[in-house]
């Protein structure tokens, strides 16, 4: 099957009447035009024009060829006329969903840079609409294509999908001012960290699969937990509020532990440190458009 330039390279010679004002038609050289010729006839395997002094003409099948030509590259033109529609409504729509510590902490200020690089190149912004949800849920969204691109927190790349790191996280043990822990200020083993029912995140959320993750290198499993809570505001204001201690991200309860409303009970024996990663959908470099404009700005804001 020849390919659609050899095809219009034909389509061009029936209407000027010679291989030289169809090179110039389709800004080309003469040379590579007859080239381009020769490789259709032999893709073909019959003769479709016939070459002479005063010009060029098509053989019969060579004008057979070209009317199927010309309906074939009406619709192409037709595809890439639907192909330049999707691009242009994905350019200005991006739909993402991220963990509950992205949405709540990172994703606001990456999306605040957007909007200024926007606005400063003059450009339409982009509408962004944000799913804040737990980790495996975003994954699944990304899969089945309900979100665009998604933000994950773990200790590993889901599976299925490209991903590109876009920060850290350590994971901390807080409790209330008013808990024995935060009287007595001593280091928990592993061990007495798995004894405890925690104020915990779902089944599903990044910080409770690094918890568990941490507590399986000492061959160790989580207790029941005490509460499980949907989101890391509500974990944290539990234990501010005198529940059980719960294990958290540093960003959710950074000033909590600052201003003394929390107290971080150190664990020295676990390793909780975790990685945020992108994640979409298809090939490894990531989508062309607001996509890619936003995970260049995020590494840029990291650098």
């Amino acid at each position: 099957m020849p390919d659609l330039a050899g095809l219009a390279l034909l389509l061009e010679v029936a209407r000027a009447g010679s291989i030289g004002g169809a090179a110039r038609a389709l800004e080309i050289t003469q040379q590579s035009a007859s080239e381009r010729l020769r490789t259709v006839e032999a893709q073909v395997g019959v003769t479709l024009v016939r070459r002479g002094a005063r010009g060029s003409t098509l053989t019969p099948a060579g004008t057979v060829l070209v009317e199927w030509a010309a309906r074939l590259l009406d619709l192409a033109d037709e595809v890439d006329g639907a192909i330049g529609s999707l691009r242009a409504e994905r350019s200005r729509e991006l739909h993402l969903a991220a963990s509950m510590t992205v949405a709540e902490h990172l994703v606001p200020r990456w999306l605040v840079q957007l909007r200024q690089r926007q606005e400063a190149e003059r450009r339409p912004p982009t509408s962004v609409s944000l799913l804040a949800t737990n980790s495996r849920h975003v994954v699944e969204m990304v899969q089945d294509g309900s979100a665009d691109l998604g933000f994950v927190e773990g200790t590993g790349a889901p599976a299925g999908l490209r991903s590109r790191d876009v920060g850290h996280d350590d994971l901390v043990l807080v409790v209330s001012p008013s808990d024995p822990l935060a009287a007595h200020r001593v280091s928990l083993t592993p061990q007495q960290v798995a004894a405890m029912s925690l104020t915990s995140r779902e089944v599903g959320s990044g910080t409770r699969d690094v918890l568990q993750t941490a507590l399986a290198e000492h061959g160790l499993t989580m207790n029941d937990a005490a509460v499980e809570l949907t989101t890391s505001s509500a974990v944290r204001a539990s234990v501010r509020a005198g529940g059980a201690p719960a294990v958290v991200s540093r960003l959710v309860v950074g000033a909590d532990l600052e201003s003394g409303q929390l107290v971080e009970v150190p664990t020295p024996g676990l390793r909780m440190r975790r990685t945020f990663r992108a994640v979409w959908s298809g090939p490894a470099a990531p989508p062309a458009g607001p996509i890619r404009e936003l995970l260049g700005l995020i590494g840029r804001s990291r650098g």
